[in-house]
C-alpha cells in the first residue's frame, strides 16, 4: 500500500472506531450508520483508495467537481451522494450521475431533480435539508424550516422518480451540537409519523459525529476526520 493509503486507512479506522463507540454509548449497532466521506476537493485517487478500504458511499458538494470525479471512477460501484448548496438550474445535471441528493431545500428543486432522474431512467433518493439554525444565522445558510417541511415532503413523494428517505442537517455554528441533534431527532419523529419511509437521517461530520449518532443518525458525512486538511485551492 502507498504512503498515501496507509495515511487514509489509519484515519478511515480511526473514524470507524469513532463511530461504534458512539453506538455502543447508546447500544446500536455499528452497521446500522453509514460512513458517507466527503471528497471534496480530494483527487480521484483518494476515491479509489477508499474504495479499496470498504468505502461505498461518497459525498460531494460542488456539481462540476463532483461529476468528473463520479465519471472518472463510475467504474468503482459507489454511491454518490451530493450535500452542498443546489442550484435549480443544476438540479438535473446532479441528478443524472448521483444516487443521493441530501440537500433538498426548496420545491423549486424538484422539478429539475425528477427531469434527471427520468432522463437517467433511475430513481433518485432523496434527503430534505432542515435548517437547525437561529435566526442570526439561518439567512446565510441552507435549509427549510421545520414548520416548512411538510410541503416540500409532499412535493418530493408527488415526483415519480423521487424517493423521499429522510432528512439532512448541520449543527449550528458555535451552538451545542447536541442540543441541535436532540431538536433533529424530534423534528425526524415528526415526519416519520406522516411518511414512514424517510428513516434515514444524515447528521455529524468530523467534529461532531458522536453527538449525531448517539441521537439517532443513520448517516455521518466526514471528509477532514478521513482524508486530512482540504487543499487550500482547486
Amino acid at each position: 500500500m502507498s504512503e498515501r493509503g496507509e495515511e487514509v486507512a489509519a484515519r478511515l479506522a480511526e473514524v470507524r472506531g469513532r463511530i461504534a463507540r458512539a453506538c455502543g454509548t447508546v447500544g446500536r449497532d455499528p452497521d446500522e450508520v453509514t460512513l458517507v466521506v466527503v471528497t471534496k476537493y480530494f483527487p480521484a485517487a483518494d476515491v479509489r483508495i477508499l474504495a479499496d478500504l470498504g468505502v461505498r458511499d461518497v459525498g460531494e458538494n460542488r456539481h462540476q467537481e463532483a461529476s468528473e470525479k463520479a465519471a472518472e471512477c463510475a467504474d468503482l460501484g459507489l454511491a454518490w451522494h451530493f450535500i452542498g448548496g443546489l442550484q435549480s438550474n443544476k438540479a438535473a445535471a446532479v441528478a443524472g450521475y448521483c444516487d443521493v441528493v441530501e440537500s433538498v431545500d426548496r420545491v423549486k428543486l424538484v422539478n429539475g431533480l425528477q427531469r434527471g432522474a427520468h432522463e437517467r431512467s433511475h430513481p433518485l433518493d432523496v434527503l430534505l435539508q432542515v435548517s437547525l439554525d437561529p435566526p442570526e444565522q439561518a439567512e446565510n445558510r441552507s435549509g427549510v424550516e421545520p414548520a416548512d417541511l411538510e410541503p416540500l415532503a409532499r412535493a418530493v413523494e408527488d415526483a415519480g422518480m423521487l424517493r423521499l428517505r429522510g432528512l439532512m442537517a448541520v449543527a449550528p455554528l458555535d451552538h451545542d451540537p447536541a442540543e441541535a441533534f436532540d431538536r433533529l431527532a424530534a423534528i425526524h419523529r415528526d415526519l416519520l409519523a406522516v411518511h414512514p419511509g424517510a428513516d434515514l437521517l444524515s447528521a455529524g461530520m468530523s467534529g461532531d459525529l458522536e453527538a449525531a449518532v448517539e441521537r439517532g443518525a443513520t448517516h455521518v458525512r466526514v471528509g477532514s476526520a478521513v482524508l486530512g486538511s482540504r487543499p487550500r485551492v482547486k
